[in-house]
């Protein structure tokens, strides 16, 4: 079973190690201690809080989803952007996790995306790769 230090989760939560402190102590995130009596935090137990932390997380999305079969979505913050005559590259920051997109020029025009607008990337791919840390 993987355990994590209030440092490891805090990296992995985007938030200080005080503020991992405070859930646990609230008792929103569970906590133990190993022999040593170092706290330690379960990653099944890590893995459901982010879930439950991400579902309330609504900030900057629409009140009204469209409706899309795509399911991996992250709301972000345009903070570059290049055109030519026909295609755009999109850069967005959403929290630590940088997208960039080739999208066409009409797109960017018809979204009216500029640097600084708040916007949903909706990923949808047949090949994903996942490691191990």
């Amino acid at each position: 079973m993987a355990t994590y230090s209030i440092g490891q989760a805090a990296r992995l939560l985007g938030v200080s190690p005080e503020t991992v402190r405070r859930w646990a102590d609230g008792g929103r995130l569970s906590m133990g201690r190993d022999g040593s009596g170092n706290r330690l935090i379960d990653g099944a137990g890590l893995a459901r809080f982010v879930q439950e932390r991400a579902a309330g997380d609504l900030r900057g999305l629409p009140d009204e989803a469209p409706a899309t079969s795509v399911r991996n979505a992250m709301t972000g913050l345009v903070v570059a952007m290049s055109m030519d005559d026909v295609v755009a590259r999109v850069e967005v920051q959403s929290g630590p996790h940088r997208v960039v997109s080739l999208v066409t020029r009409e797109a960017v025009e018809e979204l009216d995306l500029a640097v600084g607008v708040t916007v949903t990337v909706r990923v949808k791919s047949t090949n994903v790769h996942v490691e191990r840390s």
